[in-house]
């Protein structure tokens, strides 16, 4: 049998850099490279092309000069504000039957605008603190959330990546700032209750823990000394690497249910332990910070699950790319 054609599609803009673990992680278990490809062609108003061929879905991206029939395609590295073009790429895939841990547009905007993750958590009873969701509100309504939620608060976009657009805001002065600085930018924003997770030694904490389905990948715990910011490696937190054993019971199991509440197979849970523990956010697509530890801990057997759903779903031959000269 062949080796199957694997797609990695990927936003080249995005500077995590996540595609290039992926690729290690598709050589590594096929022992070829994956056919790349940038995702900006199969957005809305993109170049890219689905066609049937058979019973299969054929990818055409005349700017890359690629022509190929997928056995699995690998979405990854999305940037939040460019998830909704690919919807339709999405639907293509499901309507195809390609093999794709990418879930479909439903779950990725249910997780990627925050607003609708605190719905879906209220539904369905996942722990986590208290939230107003603002839509451009006058100063009196900011200040009453900012009463409600006990003068002690975070402020985050709807939409927004790497805690960036972030604040503490705990004093009258940090919400007009805050308010004033989404105002500027049209966006809409929510107020959350300071969850209290700072450590004994003075530091805000929380963990990132990667769930596949029903299990636990791996984990972080990661420790910003500098409390009003956010506990992002990309805003100067520390990550200190947890095995699935050591992270506490409770928090694996609130990770695996917030997972399946937005709808995801695969994603990156923010959450604390404090308050009996509580989740911050669902990640779609989270990012790898340690190379050869969470290639192996996490890249991989996230392409490993999509060449397990590939053998039930293809029995015969693998048919893999051809690219035009």
């Amino acid at each position: 049998m062949s080796r199957p054609c694997i797609a990695l599609i990927a936003d080249p803009t995005s500077p995590e850099g996540c595609r290039e673990y992926l690729a290690d992680a598709v050589e590594l278990l096929t022992g070829a490279p994956p056919v790349r490809v940038d995702s900006r062609h199969f957005a809305t108003g993109g170049t890219g092309r689905g066609v049937r061929h058979g019973s299969r879905l054929r990818l055409q991206v005349p700017e890359q000069r690629l022509d190929f029939v997928p056995d699995v395609v690998v979405l990854y590295e999305i940037p939040p504000h460019h998830r909704r073009a690919l919807a339709g790429f999405q639907r293509l895939l499901a309507s195809h039957g390609v093999v794709t841990l990418a879930a479909g547009p439903d779950a990725w905007r249910t997780a990627t605008e925050k607003n609708l993750t605190v719905e879906r958590f209220r539904r369905d009873g996942i722990a986590q603190m208290e939230t107003e969701v603002l839509s451009r509100p006058t100063p009196r309504q900011a200040a009453d959330a900012f009463e409600r939620l006990g003068r002690d608060t975070w402020a985050r976009p709807v939409i927004g990546t790497g805690g960036n657009d972030t604040f503490h805001v705990d004093t009258v002065a940090r919400l007009e700032r805050a308010a004033a600085y989404y105002a500027d930018r049209g966006t809409d924003w929510m107020l959350s209750r300071d969850a209290g997770n700072v450590t004994a030694d003075g530091l805000r904490h929380q963990f990132r823990v990667f769930v596949l389905g029903e299990r636990v990948l791996h984990a972080r715990e990661h420790l910003q000394p500098a409390t009003d910011t956010p506990c992002n490696t990309c805003q100067g937190a520390t990550a200190v690497h947890l095995a699935p054993s050591d992270l506490p019971p409770r928090l694996a199991e609130l990770a695996v249910a917030a997972t399946a509440s937005v709808g995801l197979p695969f994603a990156g849970v923010d959450l604390a332990a404090e308050n009996g523990g509580v989740v911050f956010e669902v990640n779609v697509q989270p990012a790898f910070v340690d190379g050869e530890r969470e290639l192996h801990a996490v890249a991989v057997p996230y392409v490993q699950a999509h060449l397990n759903a590939l053998a039930p779903a293809h029995g015969g031959p693998h048919r893999g790319v051809t690219a035009s000269a």
